[in-house]
């Protein structure tokens, strides 16, 4: 029996440790459900294209400066690609592809995102994989799905293109004339990314139970889709289709984003019990009946009338002063915050959610820590993010059997 390679991580930690990822996506979509699992303890080897790496997501947006001043990396990359080993692989080349196949027969989940066939053309279809490792669990992630209707298929997605067509975009924002809004940052891309989580790790629950590995199909759109509560429902049954309502609710109220003299807050309150805090607030009777109508018909006169006197009650208050009374109250309400605010709030400081760690390419960063905590098994950070192939020796040849010789020579043909 072929003994699998023992872990490299410098030590085990995590609920997921022992779990060994090969992930060869690029951007978001994918590459982020990997780092979430390297976080909690898992192994994972990320793959990237030779010379260049996944070069747009390694530069995109706001950069900072390596410490040896050659290059400058993402913001976004830093945060997120954390705790992996990075090496470089040219799939579309046949010594490529044998290099795969043999790096994967230590592992149990390959996720990728690509359009359907890409790996095929490279004589890699899931029926090869799965030969050389049939308890792997494969998890393909791609806009519109691996099958459906052809027209589809090959189409580009991105994030933007994902919340259009799954559905979210469309209910996001403000009436018309406003323009529907996309949700930021890249919301769309990180839902799909947890979908690409939780369902690769309940397929490795029923590879170790079984044996068998199988193959899982993540669309980026039915990943949105799935998040639109009972919108199918409505229209299936009667027609109704959900309009963009702002922040508000659409069917009681408090529930809406308020400005106060200093910044905005956000009010929520479900339920006629907690309707009658707020009143008790404003200094208004909750037994009135005009006032318990408002609570529900928000567009009735009544209903208009208590929205323009909590919205004049917010207004002529600083956040700090709505925050602690209407809490006190036991009404839900907190301060929309922005980066500087989140930095700075004591609860954050608290539960420790912003931590520091040395990143091997700019150095000492703070950043958010890893989430959510777990009492018995808690994830780390041992590692930041790494250059381009940075670990293509250790990797291939503890992984895959190569020697040093042949990851030499297939750097030198680009194969790696």
């Amino acid at each position: 029996m072929e003994t699998r390679p023992a872990s490299l991580l410098p030590e085990q930690f995590g609920p997921l440790q022992g779990v060994r990822i090969v992930s060869s996506g690029t951007l978001v979509a994918q590459p982020f459900a990997a780092a979430l699992a390297a976080e909690m303890g898992a192994e994972v080897i990320q793959i990237e294209r030779t010379g260049e790496g996944d070069a747009a997501w390694r530069h995109l947006g706001m950069q900072l400066p390596t410490t040896d001043g050659q290059e400058q990396v993402a913001t976004t990359w830093i945060q997120e690609r954390r705790n992996e080993w990075y090496v470089t692989l040219d799939f579309s080349k046949p010594e490529g592809r044998d290099v795969f196949l043999k790096l994967v027969k230590s592992c149990d989940i390959w996720m990728e995102s690509s359009k359907p066939g890409s790996y095929t053309k490279w004589g890699l279809t899931d029926e090869a994989v799965l030969q050389a490792n049939p308890k792997l669990v494969i998890a393909h992630v791609s806009g519109y799905g691996q099958t459906g209707h052809q027209d589809y298929l090959g189409r580009a997605s991105y994030d933007m293109i994902g919340q259009a067509f799954g559905g979210l975009m469309y209910q996001t924002g403000f009436p018309d004339p406003a323009p529907p809004v996309r949700a930021n940052p890249w919301t769309a891309d990180y839902i799909t990314a947890l979908f690409c989580l939780w369902s690769s790790l309940a397929g490795y629950i029923s590879a170790q139970r079984t044996g068998t590995g199988q193959v899982v199909d993540i669309s980026q759109f039915e990943a949105i889709h799935r998040l639109l509560s009972g919108t199918m429902v409505e229209y299936f049954s009667n027609g109704f289709v959900r309009e963009r309502t702002g922040n508000k609710a659409t069917a009681f109220q408090p529930y809406d984003a308020f400005q106060a003299s200093d910044g905005w807050v956000v009010v929520g309150a479900v339920g006629l019990a907690v309707f009658s805090r707020v009143c008790r607030v404003l200094g208004l009777d909750p037994e009135e009946e005009k006032w318990q109508r408002a609570s529900v018909d928000i567009n009735g006169l009544e209903g208009i009338e208590f929205d323009a006197l909590l919205r004049g009650w917010i207004a002529e208050r600083t956040v700090e002063e709505v925050v602690e009374q209407l809490n006190a109250a036991q009404v839900a309400c907190c301060p929309i915050m922005n980066s500087k605010d989140m930095a700075e709030d004591p609860h954050y400081e608290a539960r420790h959610v912003h931590v520091e760690w040395e990143d091997n390419q700019v150095g000492r960063v703070k950043g958010t820590g890893v989430s959510p905590s777990f009492s018995a098994t808690p994830g780390k950070l041992w590692r930041g993010s790494v250059p381009v192939g940075h670990d293509n020796e250790q990797i291939y040849t503890h992984f895959a059997g190569l020697s040093r010789e042949e990851v030499a020579r297939l750097t030198e043909k680009g194969v790696i």
